[in-house]
């Protein structure tokens, strides 16, 4: 068995223990639940944007500890106040060391899009994730069956919430996009090996359809690698490490952002 394996069967026994706790009925009552969802494809395309999901994430099950005791409320504000066009949070606790109040907390003090970056795989985590305040959710091609994939996408869809389709290669694309889907996302990390390679996402730039928005994610440690993918029709990137390895991710996060703007604004003078 390996690690995305691993995860999902225990994500599976983890879902039935949270339906015994907290039922539908309870989470329906949330705040949130009747809260219209504001749109991360909206968001990620905006020009005053930087295009960057920029991810809270405590630790995982490839690096052990990142950043344990980071503050969300401080970082995602920091976040945002750098440019970031939206936030994933990690709410996965057994490999990940997220949990669901990381995002209610990053949800009261931030008006922008929520990435709700778990392991979806029932529709009891989509109506968990509207309760909590999430806009987006996250459905790994690699975990699901195209059918299921597609049931799940359409749920998310009638709840008002967004998804981002996540792929590793060409065969999981043409497989699950979907209707229901207008944001896919690349993950350079093989989930079964954990290993990154970002030349993925310039070999699949071209399959994706037109009018899809296109999202690179994991490995992207370079301001010069997103004005390349960019270049090659990519909307958005998802950025969690690069920043999280730093004590203070939020002063990260502004110092690559500028620097993006920078060579952004270089560019467009020699053009």
């Amino acid at each position: 068995m390996n690690i995305l394996d691993e995860i999902i069967a225990h994500k599976y026994k983890e879902v039935a223990e949270r339906r015994e706790l907290y039922p539908v009925k309870l989470l329906e009552k949330s705040l949130y639940f009747d809260t219209p969802c504001l749109s991360l494809e909206r968001y990620l395309l905006r020009p005053d944007k930087s295009g960057i999901i920029a991810e809270i994430k405590r630790r995982s099950p490839s690096k052990g500890d990142i950043n344990p005791y980071v503050s969300v409320e401080r970082t995602s504000i920091g976040y945002m106040q750098a440019g970031a066009s939206a936030l994933s949070i990690l709410t996965d606790l057994n490999y990940f060391g997220g949990k669901n109040e990381d995002l209610v907390t990053a949800r009261k003090f931030n008006f922008c899009p929520i990435l709700r970056k778990d392991f979806t795989v029932d529709e009891y985590q989509i109506v968990e994730a509207k309760s909590i305040g999430a806009d987006a959710i996250l459905l790994i091609a690699a975990a699901l069956e195209p059918a299921r994939l597609k049931a799940l996408a359409s749920f998310a869809r009638s709840l008002g919430l967004e998804v981002l389709l996540e792929v590793h290669n060409k065969q999981e694309l043409d497989e699950t996009l979907n209707e229901f889907v207008t944001i896919v996302g690349v993950n350079n990390r093989n989930l079964k090996t954990f290993k990154t390679d970002v030349n993925l996402s310039f070999e699949l730039a071209n399959y994706i359809p037109a009018g899809i928005t296109k999202i690179s994610e994991s490995g992207l440690s370079k301001v010069e690698t997103l004005v390349e993918l960019q270049q090659a029709g990519y909307n958005g990137f998802l950025i969690g490490e690069t920043f999280m390895n730093d004590s203070r991710p939020k002063r990260a996060a502004a110092a690559f952002i500028k620097e993006l703007r920078q060579v952004q604004e270089l560019k467009q003078q020699v053009l």
